[in-house]
Formats: C-alpha cells, sequence, structure tokens
C-alpha cells in the first residue's frame, strides 16, 4: 500500500514540472529538460500548429519551460516553452503589443496605441510574390537609393536633382532626346523649329 501511495505521488508530482532548457536538437526538434535535479530525455515541444499549417519556434538553451507529462511519466513528457525568466525578460511591457526579440538584436513589433508596425535591427528582407504585390498607402517614402529592372507611371510624377542616363534611348512623346533634329535652323538670332 506504501509503495502505491509513494508511486502515485510521484506520478502526481510529474504531471506538471517548471524546468530550464538543457540542450536542444534541431534536426529532430526535440529538447533536454533539467528539472528539479533531473535531466530528461530528448522531448518534443509544443507549437502552435503542427499540421498542415505549420510553425517554427525552436526553445534556446537556458529557456524556462513547463513539462506536462503525461500519467506523470517524465519520459512520455512534452515540453511548453515560453517562460519568462531573468535570464530572458519579457521584451516588451506594452498591454497590447505584439514582439518578438531575436538573438541579434532584431526585433518585429506591433503596436495597436500608435498602430505601427515595426522590424528593426535586420540585416535584409525579402519578399517573393508570383504575381503580384501591392502597396496601398499615400505614401511610400525610401530614406535611400531605390533598384528596380522596369517602372511604370501612370498618373505623372516630379523629378528634383541631377538625373544621368545612358544606354538606351529617352524619348519624351515620341522624341528621342539625343538622336532628334530642328528643321529650320539659321545663323544669327532666329529660333528652330520644333524637334523632330
Amino acid at each position: 500500500m506504501n509503495e502505491f501511495v509513494v508511486e502515485t505521488r510521484r506520478q502526481l508530482n510529474n504531471l506538471l514540472r517548471i524546468g530550464t532548457v538543457s540542450e536542444v536538437d534541431l534536426p529532430r526538434a526535440r529538447c533536454r529538460v533539467q528539472s528539479d535535479g533531473n535531466l530528461t530525455g530528448w522531448l518534443p515541444w509544443l507549437n502552435s500548429s503542427a499540421g498542415q499549417v505549420r510553425s517554427w519556434h525552436a526553445p534556446s538553451p537556458g529557456e524556462q519551460v513547463l513539462l506536462l507529462a503525461l500519467s506523470g511519466e517524465l519520459t512520455t513528457a512534452f515540453v511548453l516553452p515560453g517562460i519568462f525568466s531573468d535570464a530572458f525578460p519579457a521584451p516588451s511591457a506594452a498591454k497590447d503589443a505584439v514582439c518578438w526579440q531575436f538573438p541579434d538584436g532584431a526585433q518585429i513589433a506591433y503596436e495597436p496605441e500608435s498602430g505601427a508596425l515595426t522590424a528593426s535591427g535586420i540585416q535584409s528582407a525579402s519578399i517573393r510574390a508570383a504575381v503580384k504585390i501591392t502597396l496601398d498607402s499615400p505614401l511610400v517614402e525610401c530614406t535611400q537609393q531605390l533598384k528596380a529592372k522596369t517602372f511604370a507611371l501612370s498618373e505623372g510624377g516630379t523629378l528634383q536633382g541631377n538625373i544621368s542616363h545612358s544606354g538606351g534611348s529617352f524619348s519624351s512623346n515620341g522624341v528621342v532626346a539625343h538622336s532628334h533634329v530642328h528643321a529650320g535652323v539659321e545663323s544669327g538670332g532666329s529660333k528652330t523649329a520644333g524637334p523632330q
């Protein structure tokens, strides 16, 4: 009877346990957790989705997690990451914000109070679309060089500063700028006719 009580107590104590990630096996999506002096075997961690739609968010060594042990057996436990700690504090204290902080200092955040979506500290960004990308805003501002293979303006615009053109032809209203000629050329103060 005493053995039954002891075993039942052990299983109950193991149902939910706080631990710290010790090692991570990325290809197998498994990790080992240190909890109350015990090091678990390789256990799967939980993500937000793992079906037709899948997400990936690997825990970090030192991250505080919750062990969910079915029937109180740590050998069949699942790891629920995401408990803030002194080693890994919360990246934001805003009430309604959503924020991701990365090891290299990059951060992606949305703050409903200001309506601002920001991505900072990143080195590059890539969006690949098979059909079209739409930027629908009263103003799209590029602070440095903007490079494109081709471009088309449908409602006009304004250019300021020096413009340099090389290679190919530059045409305005059907007139090629670098090769057009003027009729009615005379010496003196007469003006030429329009370009041809």
